[in-house]
């Protein structure tokens, strides 16, 4: 009964079950001093050998109902009645270990994930990575139509900025234009205005000229009668002034 308590403790280490079973009967070797169990019972039990014939048996055993386990307990009986244990002990010695290594395979199976949780754990990762991937696409789509709808925006209003630069541009230069004009026109009247002014004051001169130049010839024409007259007078004078004194 000792030993089937050390096993039922054994069965709770988990994973490493078989390894602490196997020092667990070890020390038993060296502590047990019941008369019905030999020595020789209790070191099969603590040898690995009996573990990996038991693991390599084909006999299928039902375990604790919850799954299958494939041990030939009918042999592991059989070897230990061999070794001088009595049929009971054997018999509880084999439902013990049945019952750790059950005990050992539940905490495996809560430790370790089942291939069918595996796949749908990665079902799963896939379905988030293939819904993360459309919404990264998605996301992508969007901010580039929202890229594609700001760069036209931007277009659309350098083109318009670009018309009413030219159409001021063009209302300057016609202005300008006329402007210069006008100022051309302003220019040519003031000098055909200037160049009347000067035709003008060229034929009052031309007048005056001509009005000085009539006036200087009648001058010179009364001088020369009265200088013809005074001759005249004088040479008659003379003449008389002659005829008296002769």
């Amino acid at each position: 009964m000792a030993v089937m308590a050390a096993c039922k403790r054994v069965g709770q280490f988990g994973p490493n079950s078989y390894s602490w079973m196997i020092g667990g009967l070890s020390r038993f070797e060296g502590l047990v001093v019941s008369p019905t169990i030999p020595p020789s019972a209790i070191r099969l039990l603590a040898s690995p050998t009996l573990f990996s014939q038991c693991r390599h048996c084909s006999q299928l055993v039902k375990s604790n109902g919850k799954r299958l386990f494939l041990i030939d307990t009918l042999a592991l009986v059989r070897r230990l009645e061999a070794e001088g244990l009595p049929s009971k002990q054997a018999e509880a010695i084999t439902a013990a270990m049945t019952e750790v290594l059950n005990d050992s395979l539940e905490n495996v199976s809560l430790s370790v994930v089942s291939k069918f949780e595996m796949q749908k754990s990665e079902m799963t990762q896939e379905s988030n990575l293939s819904k993360l991937k459309s919404e990264v696409q998605s996301s992508q789509e969007l901010h580039f139509s929202v890229l594609q709808h700001e760069n036209e925006k931007l277009r659309n209003d350098i083109e318009k900025m670009r018309s009413e630069l030219r159409h001021e541009i063009d209302k300057v230069t016609a202005g300008q234009r006329l402007d210069l004009n006008l100022e051309r026109g302003r220019i040519r009247d003031e000098l055909s205005n200037q160049s009347a002014g000067t035709s003008n004051l060229t034929n009052k001169l031309d007048r005056e000229i001509h009005a000085l130049r009539a006036h200087l010839e009648a001058a010179k024409y009364d001088l020369i009668k009265y200088c013809i007259g005074t001759l005249v007078s004088i040479s008659a004078v003379g003449l008389a002034v002659v005829r008296v004194l002769l």
